[in-house]
């Protein structure tokens, strides 16, 4: 696990300046603090920071081949090099180190980009191929490890783990780019298929990138997709067994480690299906570790300790307070753009927890969007029955009327808040989705914008993109469009971003075991019903554990990490909300109505209405935007 960046002149083999090659990679130092390493080459430079977890030794970088043909910066890990590697030893490759990277260099140079088909794991991947003078960059097919890109005025692209190693280098232009901030407030975070800096670009997860001298930049090649428009053909028992078996492979492969390791755990149903199968593949106790609160309404520490206990790990819980709202500056250095989800701060301290002991932690990322696991799944799955029962004419004007004369009543017993079921069953399938997953209504932020920020946005909406992604996914049904979406927006943009930065931030490796590529297949095919059935989503998943955990762990009702913002901006962060349209850079970029901002900052310290999760946005936007534009 690391961090790496890079230069490549597309026009020109200028010189590189090691220094500020050094700059962008010092910037990533939290990614990989046991080691650093620069090569330069005419026109190229490759960076690296080290985060020794295999082949403590030998796996340095970057990584040259001995003839120095191929030279290799690499992020993550690969579960399945072993394998790989002797598959390439029987056309007659000869290692020199025990490490993934060295198998990755040689799968390279064997098969070209179709190495990336026999490749298990997560990663970002620079090659420079000195034959060809061509730049290959690839993504893992999920997306966990990121990838920042940009062209800069002397003719190069710099690339870098995260946006503060383009920040590094003098020559990146800062400038905004609008339809982000339309995203991130839509949202709650900047998807991948954007940037908060004009220019800036993420390699998107499943895509590859081939740089050749000479040639323009060209535009990224997608390797691998989800694929929701077919269905198995076997029994429900027989997938309940496929799925366990996928599941052993996947936590075993990611067992593999010359560090110490361990997991989080949470007490809900995936962190502990991941202790439970560790559990049954490790000979000594599984070290676990669980944050939980002071607040008692909020904290999930007994459920993590049922299953501590059951499986006699080696656990470790921690209780912090509730207004643990210190961290704030901390994650906003960590994330560059702007990044809403509250539930950054718990889990940046049980990565902080888990750093203690181990080096790597194992995950329950994942299975909610494979197998449908939030509500807003079973929601929209019972919403598109509906729909498939009543016409457009009829939903579009009828339902459309009451649903905007109905009160909104978020105080209310939730069969008595049918206004947002209202409006979303007038839409279709994929407004109705983007707005229950979104945070802001475009109406909601029109009331905010100044008349300029209109004007600029010209008509833009950040829910297009999900409704895009919607409407051309591979897909049989409304769940399937929505899971779709979720893995390619939700997914990268918010939880695996989250846990990258948040881990990354105290040196510590996470894997994810419940995205495994070949367990996201699998559940891609599933019937819906053995996703969501009876009100209840991740159905195939729960029963399959069955036989591991108790059923008041299996069918409890979800928790995740939750925050209490709202306490806090009528408390101790009232004159942060109150500051945010004054004296912070929110005010100085002439986005917003200050008095618009300030209405919403009282109204919710008053009591009026609850503005939490508005102004925590506005919050972090304004910090990130002071770090972005030295503001």
């Amino acid at each position: 696990m690391c961090g790496i960046a890079g230069i490549f002149h597309l026009e020109t083999a200028k010189p590189v300046d090691p220094a500020r090659l050094r700059k962008m990679t010092d910037s990533l130092v939290h990614r990989g603090p046991d080691g650093s390493g620069i090569w330069t080459a005419p026109g190229v430079g490759l960076g690296h920071r080290r985060l020794s977890i295999i082949d403590l030794e030998g796996g340095a970088q970057p990584m040259l081949t001995p003839d120095e043909a191929q030279v290799l910066c690499f992020n993550g890990e690969i579960y399945n090099f072993q394998d790989v590697r002797a598959e390439l030893e029987t056309y007659g490759h000869e290692f020199h180190t025990d490490s993934d990277s060295e198998v990755i260099l040689y799968a390279w140079r064997q098969w070209g980009v179709d190495c990336l088909k026999r490749l298990n794991g997560m990663f970002v991947i620079a090659i420079y191929d000195q034959r060809t003078k061509q730049m290959f960059l690839a993504r893992d097919r999920l997306g966990v490890k990121p990838l920042f890109y940009a062209p800069v005025s002397d003719g190069s692209i710099i690339f870098g783990s995260e946006l503060k190693a383009l920040l590094a280098n003098p020559l990146l232009r800062r400038e905004p780019h609008l339809p982000a901030v339309d995203d991130f407030l839509a949202f709650g975070y900047v998807p991948d298929q954007t940037s908060l800096l004009k220019g800036v670009k993420k390699l998107p997860a499943g895509h590859y990138m081939l740089l050749e001298r000479g040639k323009p930049e060209p535009a990224p090649i997608q390797y691998w997709d989800m694929d929701f428009s077919q269905r198995g053909k076997a029994s429900a028992g027989t997938l309940e067994e496929e799925l366990v078996t996928l599941l052993k492979d996947a936590v075993g492969s990611r067992m593999i480690a010359d560090v110490p390791l361990g997991a989080f755990l949470s007490g809900g149903v995936d962190s502990s299906a991941v202790v439970a199968l560790m559990s049954e593949k490790s000979r000594r106790p599984v070290k676990t570790c669980s944050i939980g609160f002071d607040q008692q309404s909020l904290d999930e520490t007994g459920y993590a300790q049922t299953i501590a206990d059951r499986f006699q790990t080696d656990h470790r819980s921690r209780t912090v307070a509730a207004d643990d709202y210190g961290l704030i500056d901390t994650l906003a250095d960590h994330f560059d753009e702007p990044f809403a989800d509250g539930s950054a701060l718990p889990t940046y301290r049980v990565c902080e927890l888990a750093r203690e002991d181990v080096t790597v932690a194992l995950s329950g990322d994942g299975a909610d969007e494979a197998l449908a696991g939030y509500r807003r799944h079973v929601f929209h799955h019972a919403e598109e029955r509906v729909r498939g029962m009543i016409p457009q004419s009829f939903r579009g004007p009828v339902l459309g009327w009451l649903g905007n004369i109905y009160p909104k009543a978020d105080w209310a017993p939730r069969p008595f808040r049918a206004k947002s079921t209202l409006l979303s069953l007038a839409r279709s399938g994929a407004e109705g989705y983007a707005e229950a997953v979104g945070v802001t209504t475009p109406s909601q932020r029109h009331a905010i914008y100044s008349s300029d920020m209109i004007r600029r946005l010209d008509g833009y909406q950040g829910e297009s993109q999900m409704i895009d992604l919607m409407e051309n996914a591979p897909a049989q049904n409304g769940l399937d469009q929505a899971q779709y979406a979720d893995m390619k927006m939700w997914l990268p943009g918010d939880i695996l971003t989250k846990v990258d930065r948040t881990s990354m931030a105290v040196s510590l490796e996470a894997r994810e075991p419940l995205l495994d590529y070949k367990l996201m297949e699998f559940a891609a095919r599933l019937p819906s019903n053995l996703r969501v059935r009876k009100g209840q989503g991740k159905y195939l998943l729960k029963k399959s554990m069955e036989r591991y955990l108790p059923q008041d762990i299996l069918y409890r009702p979800k928790m995740g990490f939750v925050t209490p913002i709202a306490q806090w901006f009528r408390g101790p962060l009232a004159d942060e909300a109150r500051n945010i349209s004054e004296a912070g850079a929110l005010g100085r970029m002439g986005w917003f109505e200050p008095k618009a901002l300030r209405k919403i900052a009282d109204d919710h310290i008053s009591g009026k209405s609850d503005n939490s999760r508005l102004l925590w946005q506005l919050l972090m936007l304004d910090k990130s935007l002071s770090r972005l534009f030295n503001l």
